[in-house]
């Protein structure tokens, strides 16, 4: 184990991300998610991502490899196919599974923040999970609890 370090959480700054969908797949948000903490001043403290939809999820994924993303895309496909019966078909055919899809990957997200910076992996990435065909606008709300730099 690591040394304990402590640090006093003595700020919460909170903005809303918007994010243009193209439809099904993985759209990358780290590089707008460092700007978030960049303008907060972050230092220390603990990053909440939340989606405020029920057809796209939040992820950490691979982002050295953009073929990652075309097999999630399969695997979620396979898993909730659009032509499986659902009842719930109000919305059309991809609707039903891709509420199946955001209940499998989430909503929320909590990444620490170490001196400023993400503390995700090498070749990780955060990702708005699109489960629609059709184009969407998403909002993600960004939440940052901990240390900030004096302004």
């Amino acid at each position: 184990m690591s040394p304990i370090q402590v640090a006093r959480a003595d700020s919460i700054v909170r903005a809303a991300l918007s994010v243009e969908t193209s439809g099904q797949g993985f759209f990358e948000i780290t590089r707008d998610v460092l700007r978030f903490l960049e303008k907060a001043g972050a230092r220390d403290g603990v990053l909440l991502l939340f989606l405020r939809h029920t057809s796209a999820s939040l992820v950490i994924e691979e982002n050295a490899d953009p073929d990652v993303c075309v097999d999630l895309v399969t695997a979620l496909d396979r898993i909730a196919p659009a032509d499986a019966g659902w009842v719930h078909d109000t919305e059309g055919p991809d609707d039903m599974p891709a509420h199946i899809k955001s209940m499998l990957n989430g909503v929320t997200l909590h990444v620490p923040v170490i001196g400023g910076k993400l503390g995700l992996g090498t070749w990780q990435g955060i990702y708005v999970a699109e489960h629609r065909e059709a184009p969407h606008r998403r909002e993600v709300t960004l939440q940052f609890l901990g240390s900030c730099a004096e302004a």
